[in-house]
């Protein structure tokens, strides 16, 4: 079979071309620089695997066990490269189970092209053999869809589509495409889409809102920044560094912000949300100004909205007018994107230390501590804790491991006690909270940046929701570092219905296989702890090893995380117990 190649290049210098449809597909993604993508075939996706196989050298496919799979992985990938993610499924419930994968990128702003095959045009609304109007199911889904039913329309769709997901505040596009245009012919031609009418990525930065936040912040005794993942999908790190050593702002995060300030930095105050940091949480309803940057004000993050950060002035710096007055509102709006805000704040704003201020949030944290850390890490009853085992993971990788978490417990305890000193460095589920995410982000993660150590954390439940991807990390050759902590219990729901149902556990607790034979069933070297004397030296045996690893750890089965701010209570209202 003869193997075609075509650089980058080629594709956007080239005289047009008769190709078909599904060649026109691959070359287009060629165009786009990809390099991998991840998908599983059928039927009405197979011209294209069929093509994809000639371009073999040029994109490497990687056959996930399931479709869900394959989204989330490409999200990984996404999430620690920068770059927009790949996704292909056949039609019917190829597409459906991309759902959950796409509808977790629209939240969480992740950019990925999902491409699905569908039947041919002339059957379409026929109830088809696995025919699904896919455009209508993934409609609010989706940052932008479309279905393409003639060749000819291919490139100048695709092209779009990886526009309009990486461009502006990212997000997922799908495009599902006939099987008849996949067989037709067009004269091929790649024009790179830089536009679209109406469609404003980023919306200009006003220097008149930029001064009134200075001068708001200048003015502050007690202000506080909040930032989110906008400021890393911004590429804004440096610029945020910079603005809050400059002004001696402390500074907070939501999950999905972790990783863009290093963990150590002085000024970096903990975690917001739910299971956040005791100071930065109960200072909320403190501070005299807020600066959000990049975040949404999620409820997990706000509480009550009733009671949220009232006494502040707010400033807003968001690229999505979407957001603006959504949830809180802003007394200063400054749209646009985080990096060229920040540096156009940065000479406007007064040096400053805030030292009072700052006692106060050491203060809180000492309390934290004393409370809830303290056991956490160091704890002194028989059985493991999930914080321990983090710790160990943060000595063996010194922080500079990616960790990709998946949902509950240990998601919480994996944002809380990972030690983060590169940017792009927690990959986890946030708005949606998916659980199964972890160990395809994972594998996506992990092939994005071959250099980096990446290791999954996650618990015993989630992790069976896409075990069968071990078969991927298999057949990829994927070093991915897995651990499950086990605790027998969907421990997140469990820790509710204890402090909220009086106790009754329903239908959390688990029975669990024996998780080192299904990972040594997949080839993958496995061990599992169950004392602390055993702990230190399996996490540096994973840690060492050059090939993928699995490590079960059984944690203690009723542990419950905590700070918790109650669903729907004051962020004041904090519980450290």
């Amino acid at each position: 079979m003869e193997t075609k190649t075509m650089t980058k290049a080629n594709y956007l210098e080239q005289p047009s071309e008769r190709i078909t449809g599904c060649e026109a597909i691959v070359r287009s993604l060629i165009a786009e620089g990809v390099d991998i993508l991840y998908g599983y075939p059928g039927g009405a996706i197979m011209p294209v695997y069929d093509e994809l196989f000639k371009y073999r050298d040029e994109i490497h496919h990687v056959l996930t066990r399931h479709e869900q799979g394959a989204a989330h992985a490409a999200q990984g990938f996404a999430r620690i490269s920068g770059r927009v993610g790949v996704a292909m499924a056949t039609s019917g419930p190829g597409a459906t189970n991309l759902i959950t994968g796409i509808a977790d990128a629209q939240i969480d702003s992740t950019p990925l092209v999902c491409i699905t095959g569908q039947v041919p045009s002339h059957l379409l609304g026929s109830d088809a053999f696995q025919e699904t109007d896919i455009v209508g199911i993934s409609t609010p889904v989706t940052k932008w869809n479309c279905q393409v039913t003639k060749a000819s329309d291919i490139p100048e769709v695709l092209a779009r589509a990886f526009y309009i997901a990486r461009s502006g505040r990212p997000g997922p596009v799908l495009v599902d495409i006939t099987k008849d245009a996949q067989f037709g012919e067009l004269d091929f031609k790649y024009k790179k889409c830089t536009g679209v009418r109406s469609y404003i990525p980023v919306p200009k930065t006003n220097l008149e809102s930029v001064k009134a936040a200075a001068e708001l912040i200048n003015a502050a005794k007690k202000p506080m920044i909040v930032w989110g993942q906008g400021v890393i999908l911004g590429k804004a790190e440096a610029e945020l560094k910079a603005v809050v050593e400059k002004a001696g702002i402390p500074a907070a995060w939501t999950i999905m912000g972790a990783s863009a300030l290093p963990t150590s930095h002085p000024l970096n105050i903990g975690m917001v949300g739910m299971h956040g940091n005791y100071a930065p949480n109960k200072l909320t309803n403190e501070c005299d100004v807020l600066i959000a940057i990049g975040m949404r004000f999620d409820d997990r993050v706000t509480g009550s909205l009733d009671t949220y950060a009232k006494q502040a002035k707010v400033i807003h710096f968001e690229i999505d007018p979407a957001e603006i007055n959504k949830n809180v509102f802003a007394d200063v709006p400054v749209l646009g994107n985080s990096k060229d805000s920040l540096a156009q704040l940065l000479p406007l704003l007064n040096e400053n230390s805030h030292e009072a201020w700052h006692q106060k949030f050491k203060d809180l944290y000492a309390v934290e501590y004393e409370k809830v850390i303290k056991d956490d890490l160091h704890p002194t009853k028989e059985g493991l804790t999930m914080g321990e085992v983090l710790k160990e993971i943060n000595i063996q990788s010194e922080g500079n491991a990616a960790i990709v978490s998946d949902v509950g417990q240990h998601q919480m305890i994996a944002c809380r006690y990972s030690e983060f000193n590169k940017t792009k460095s927690n990959i986890t589920s946030g708005g949606l909270g998916t659980m199964g995410f972890a160990l395809p982000a994972a594998i996506g993660a992990k092939m994005a940046a071959p250099e980096r150590e990446v290791v999954a954390i996650i618990g015993d439940g989630g992790y069976q929701m896409n075990i069968q991807e071990l078969g991927t990390i298999f057949q990829q050759k994927a070093a991915v570092k897995i651990v499950v902590l086990n605790n027998e219990f969907l421990g997140m729901v469990r820790q509710w219905q204890q402090l909220f149902f009086d106790k009754r556990y329903a239908s959390t607790e688990m029975i669990n296989p024996n998780f080192v034979a299904i990972a040594e069933g997949y080839y993958i070297k496995a061990r599992k702890v169950v004392k602390r004397e055993e702990l230190a030296e399996a996490v540096k045996e994973m840690m060492a090893s050059k090939e993928s690893y699995f490590l079960e750890v059984c944690v203690e089965k009723e542990d419950n995380v905590f700070p918790m701010i109650p669903s729907g209570a004051s962020v004041s209202d904090i519980r450290l117990s």
